[in-house]
């Protein structure tokens, strides 16, 4: 009889695991967690007791909790053995990835990050020119010009909505920028990404057909973009990229599928930040009051608001395979739900992690990017738009002021916010 693969020696000890059926306290799908902000202490609660551990029959099927951050980082590590692939219900745990895999009729839309090697690879090559170091110092001075044009346009001592007319309004003219989209409409980029990503719509028919039409809708008019980039030459902008490389023979609905993880990628990850920043700054006043006064600091803060936030809860993967992780006795095609937000918050990892700490030695530690092959091609972008955010509010001397408790995301997979009222004062 074959056993189970196992993790290396060297680092291989065990840890407690257990299994439970739903109903029960760390099933920790439902959405009401998230938009009520609860979700603290159950992954706390798991961290400490069971690491590792599976729940059956929960309204998103049966999958194991991955809440601590060296497992999460192993399971990372090990691609072949747990897949991201669309073939076996891609990156989240949205029941729709688990109903009738083998129907022909299923709407299938693959993405490269919801894809193996070595087809991941040769898609991820084709964008990667976009997000690199040198893009990066090509694009620095719009992004401050379009921050601090943003920035002016607010109020000082009157309530907004921060998530709408600053953290929105951001990243949706970067994504604009991104595809060279048409300016006027970017904020479609913004309603068609709140549809595409929202795996709470899976629940039912009803809604899972209503972000189906939102989707096609963003197809249609992606298809005009690429039938007109088709004449012209190659340019920065991710459809001609697209166009001038290996996925120029894409079909529609893998040229839907990677519009939606770029749209989704772009816009839910660093627009949440942005609110996060807000939000948690106002929380933690004396760590606001020491980046106030050493603005130096700001790099490193950028990393510990990313991980304090932590914008896309989890990522799931698929077992290939049997496995002994870490003791628990992973089956061939069970699903794996790797908790960044509990990982970013592991007490082993970082000392007061419920906490903002601004001077955080390891904050780049954070998972929220994720790791291994699949870490998010468009991080130093993110953390670009936040720290010349946060060096812009800076230098005009501008603090945000958090009215009333926020409206959050209701969802276990983007963790972000719909609405925050805030108002500026300077200091």
């Amino acid at each position: 009889m074959a056993t189970a693969a196992k993790a290396p020696a060297r680092e291989f000890e065990q840890l407690a695991w257990e299994t439970h059926d739903a109903p029960h306290r760390w099933d920790v799908t439902p959405p009401e967690i998230y938009v009520e902000d609860r979700w603290q202490e159950v992954f706390a609660e798991m961290r400490a007791k069971a690491p590792i551990n599976k729940v059956n029959n929960s309204d998103f099927g049966s999958y194991w909790n991955i809440t601590t951050h060296k497992v999460i980082q192993h399971v990372e590590a090990l691609p072949d053995i747990f897949s991201s692939s669309f073939e076996y219900g891609g990156i989240s745990l949205a029941p729709m990835n688990e109903q009738a895999l083998d129907d022909p009729n299923r709407v299938v839309m693959p993405m490269f990050i919801a894809m193996d090697r070595p087809k991941h690879t040769e898609e991820r090559r084709v964008v990667a020119p976009a997000f690199t170091p040198t893009e990066m110092e090509r694009m620095t001075a719009d992004i401050r010009r379009r921050t601090g044009e943003v920035l002016d346009s607010l109020p000082v001592g009157e309530a907004f909505d921060w998530v709408d007319k600053l953290s929105i309004e951001l990243t949706t003219q970067m994504l604009a920028i991104l595809f060279d989209f048409p300016w006027e409409d970017r904020r479609k980029l913004t309603e068609w990404s709140d549809y595409a990503g929202n795996i709470e719509m899976f629940r039912d028919p009803e809604s899972r057909q209503k972000r189906l039409e939102k989707v096609y809708e963003m197809g249609a008019y992606f298809k005009r973009l690429w039938d007109e980039r088709l004449q012209k030459d190659e340019a920065p902008d991710l459809i001609s990229r697209m166009i001038h490389s290996t996925m120029k023979d894409m079909d529609e609905m893998e040229y839907m599928g990677n519009l939606i993880l770029l749209i989704v990628g772009g816009n839910d990850t660093t627009r949440n930040t942005m609110s996060g920043y807000a939000f948690g700054l106002n929380k933690f006043p004396e760590e606001r009051a020491k980046l106030e006064q050493n603005p130096d600091l700001i790099p490193n803060a950028v990393s510990e608001i990313i991980r304090w936030q932590t914008p896309l809860a989890h990522m799931r993967r698929t077992a290939l395979e049997d496995y002994d992780l870490f003791g628990a006795p992973i089956k061939k095609g069970d699903r794996i739900a790797m908790w960044y937000l509990s990982a970013n918050r592991d007490e082993s990892v970082f000392d007061r992690a419920d906490e903002i700490i601004v001077d955080r030695e390891n904050a780049r530690r954070n998972l929220s990017f994720g790791y291994g092959i699949h870490r998010c091609v468009g991080a130093r972008l993110a953390e670009l738009q936040i720290r010349i955010l946060l060096e812009e509010m800076a230098a005009r001397r501008l603090r945000v002021n958090v009215l009333e408790e926020p409206e959050r995301v209701p969802a276990c997979f983007v963790h972000g916010y719909r609405k925050m009222m805030v108002e500026l004062s300077q200091y």
